[in-house]
């Protein structure tokens, strides 16, 4: 979505065939065939204008995080921009499904070094948990390359917060990208198990992501945005889902706020403006 931000206006949004409900469903189907429970990363404008698809998720089991109100980059922001739209984001969910909603995912990404302010906000407007860091240097739109890799607290001066943060596998001097995404339908599907399966070996739960349209290979095809990006967005569509299935057969997986919940958290980092520094160290 953002890679075509800058071809489609926010105000236009309506006008285009929105495929959500049906790509959705695809993807509600899959992992309730294999008993699997997970984070939905909903944005307060879907959940606006179809509220019973939000409720559908919700009473299925599932968790409703906030993925901000209109997607817009964060480090794009000024604070009072980013807890405007983050307010709005949650009062739409929290009303729609009648309970709390308390895990938060950035779109993109986008808390870098460079944005940390981010997280006294998210503290203030009631999040426990946030999945947003991506510490990578691979991509041109997010990272942060100084993330410790497994799950952490972030101290801010209003309180703490939990950071589930995307997962990469080191291999040599790199951090290789394995969350899901784009990177799991690049990669075949038997390098993303062994990736995963030594993630897990080092004593580490790893995050998985994808966004309903990766299940809707027949999506329109826009002429928006670089080569790269529309690479990005279009490759291997068409194995994404039996891909999917595929790994839900070869790991367990759960809500991220359940699997943060069982985790004894022992390293808490404090963030200063630009640079991520040790704050306690884990046992």
């Amino acid at each position: 979505m953002t890679g075509f931000e800058s071809g489609v206006k926010r105000s236009d949004w309506a006008d285009f065939d929105c495929r959500v409900e049906e790509s959705t469903s695809r993807f509600l189907d899959l992992v309730d065939s294999h008993n699997v429970k997970a984070t939905f990363f909903v944005l307060g404008w879907i959940a606006e204008r179809f509220p019973s698809l939000v409720r559908r998720i919700y009473n299925s089991g599932h968790e409703i995080g906030s993925h901000t109100y209109w997607h817009r980059l964060i480090y794009q922001q000024t604070p009072e921009e980013f807890r405007a739209d983050l307010r709005r984001s949650k009062n739409v969910l929290e009303q729609v499904i009648g309970g709390a909603v308390s895990s938060f995912r950035a779109p993109s990404f986008s808390i870098t070094p460079a944005n940390t302010w981010a997280f006294e906000i998210l503290v203030e407007e009631g999040f426990e948990v946030d999945s947003s860091l991506f510490p990578t240097s691979f991509h041109d739109r997010y990272g942060f390359s100084d993330s410790p890799l497994g799950m952490h607290q972030i101290s801010t001066p209003s309180g703490l917060i939990k950071e589930f943060p995307m997962t990469v596998c080191r291999r040599g001097l790199w951090n290789v990208p394995v969350s899901g995404g784009g990177y799991f339908r690049l990669f075949p599907l038997a390098a993303t198990i062994n990736l995963l399966k030594r993630v897990n070996a080092e004593g580490r739960p790893f995050v998985f992501y994808l966004h309903p349209w990766e299940l809707d290979p027949q999506q329109p095809r826009v002429k928006l945005g670089s080569r790269l990006t529309r690479f990005r967005h279009y490759v291997n569509l068409h194995s994404t889902e039996s891909k999917l299935d595929l790994l839900l057969a070869n790991f367990r997986f759960g809500r991220i706020s359940d699997v943060v919940g069982e985790q004894e958290i022992t390293t808490t980092i404090q963030h200063d403006s630009q640079l991520a520094t040790p704050c306690v160290a884990g046992r």
